[in-house]
């Protein structure tokens, strides 16, 4: 819990709880993943639902004396300085509660990758490809497909798919190939997943996971990378097979495709020359000191959420008698949301429903002993992928993470990954499984087509069937 210590009244042990209150909040724990699972029935954002939920619990949970309060005072146990040793302050419950790392690292790497794209840099990069492929819808496929990975890896996920998925389209319709779109449009939803594998920082629940395996930056990428490039390739091949996307026929196809191609502009986006060059080089730079955190003095002290709060500043600069215009475009729901589930997910711990959660997961990694062939570990990647394909990852990768935390799982043990993996590639069986494919499903029925959600299911079965069992063995043979 980021180095806070909870104090207790007397000895600090966890209390002994009734079976009946662990039952009562793990009804409640089942609640809020209902209503995250069916967040777009009742019209209500995430932020407000998991909010709800964090304030009746740590209301039901001070009704029963799960927390312990000195003088009605919730104390906290700062680590010691020096010779002096430590000291307590008072502070709220809920604020121990919170991994403000993780909050500071997605707040940092956000704003600085929404300044980074006003450089053009993205837009440049994309419509880069789109001549290099000379028209050639395979090799644009290929093209596109590689791009949304490595987006998908420096970005956020729906940032990638907006910024792919916006150019396909533009760029489909200058070539007179709108008949490819749907195609295009789903394979690119179903590889944002993919590339979010890359590294650590490239999704929510690989930041999780991480930082509760104690998993650096680049062990996550040297472990991730293998996967990702087999699925990738694996995918994009499938796509140009079920949706029919071959290549130019005739040398007539492939002049008037050069000739269309010829007509985008690459500088379109690009406000200041010098701005641009100031962007990317922040970006490699940003990408660098990431990924060596864990060994750059002082650095690693500080953490990577103070590299992205840092690298996010000083990208404010160029802007910075107009700041107020990035704050309001930040994902403060993102946020809410996850500052309300570390608290939820604090009250189940306190609950024991974590614990409850555990004998059952215990169960599960016993087949690996029992039946052997790493069966439990991949039982908990394939129930993870199906958990997260109707809600939300993000409480899911949370609560896997925790309890294997809590079992003392070394960082090494493929059951991490089995989290990241089902985690990840859960969001690929359902429109609804992440919001990079939602918005992949959006851009869809902007460009006039449909696609209802038991089409979707059908058209991305295969490929999700596919990933998660290269996922599966990759873990199994490989990471064991």
């Amino acid at each position: 819990m980021n180095g806070w210590i909870l104090a207790t009244a007397s000895t600090g042990a966890e209390p002994s709880v009734p079976m009946g209150i662990t039952l009562i909040f793990a009804a409640l724990l089942l609640g809020l993943i209902l209503c995250l699972a069916l967040e777009e029935k009742i019209h209500a954002k995430k932020s407000i639902i998991a909010g709800a939920f964090a304030l009746v619990c740590l209301f039901v949970a001070n009704v029963f004396g799960l927390y312990e309060f000195v003088d009605h005072k919730f104390l906290v146990m700062l680590p010691p300085f020096g010779a002096g040793g430590g000291h307590t302050v008072q502070l709220p419950v809920y604020i121990p509660a919170i991994d403000w790392g993780v909050i500071g690292l997605i707040f940092g790497a956000s704003l600085f990758v929404d300044i980074t794209s006003k450089t053009g840099l993205f837009t440049w990069i994309a419509i880069k490809l789109t001549k290099a492929s000379k028209g050639d819808p395979r090799r644009l496929l290929w093209f596109y497909g590689l791009m949304t990975v490595v987006f998908s890896a420096v970005l956020n996920n729906v940032t990638a798919m907006i910024i792919v998925g916006s150019l396909t389209g533009v760029s489909l319709k200058k070539l007179g190939r709108m008949n490819m779109l749907l195609g295009f449009l789903l394979v690119e939803g179903l590889l944002t997943n993919i590339g979010g594998l890359l590294t650590l920082i490239s999704s929510v629940p690989n930041i999780i996971v991480g930082n509760a395996a104690g998993i650096s930056f680049a062990t996550f990428f040297v472990k991730s990378a293998p996967y990702v490039f087999v699925a990738t390739i694996a995918t994009i091949m499938l796509g140009a097979k079920l949706f029919d996307i071959g290549k130019l026929q005739t040398a007539e196809e492939e002049a008037e495709a050069l000739l269309l191609v010829g007509g985008f502009d690459e500088n379109d986006g690009i406000e200041s020359r010098g701005f641009f060059w100031f962007g990317a080089v922040m970006l490699v730079l940003f990408i660098l000191t990431i990924a060596t955190a864990s060994v750059l003095p002082v650095i690693q002290d500080l953490g990577m959420s103070f590299v992205a709060l840092a690298f996010a500043a000083m990208m404010l600069l160029r802007y910075k008698s107009t700041v107020d215009t990035f704050y309001r475009a930040m994902d403060w729901d993102l946020l809410g949301f996850f500052a309300a589930l570390f608290v939820v997910i604090n009250v189940m711990e306190h609950a024991l429903v974590l614990d409850l959660i555990g004998v059952g997961l215990a169960k599960v990694i016993g087949l690996n002993d029992s039946v052997g062939y790493g069966a439990g570990t991949g039982a908990i990647l394939v129930s993870a992928a199906g958990f997260s394909s109707v809600t939300d990852n993000i409480p899911l990768a949370a609560m896997l993470a925790k309890i294997l935390q809590a079992q003392g799982t070394v960082s090494t043990d493929p059951l991490w990954w089995s989290v990241v993996f089902g985690a990840n590639l859960g969001g690929n069986l359902t429109p609804i499984g992440s919001a990079s494919t939602l918005v992949a499903v959006t851009i869809i029925h902007k460009n006039g087509l449909t696609m209802p959600f038991a089409r979707f299911v059908k058209l991305a079965f295969p490929f999700a069937a596919m990933q998660i069992a290269i996922a599966s063995a990759y873990v199994l043979l490989f990471l064991q």
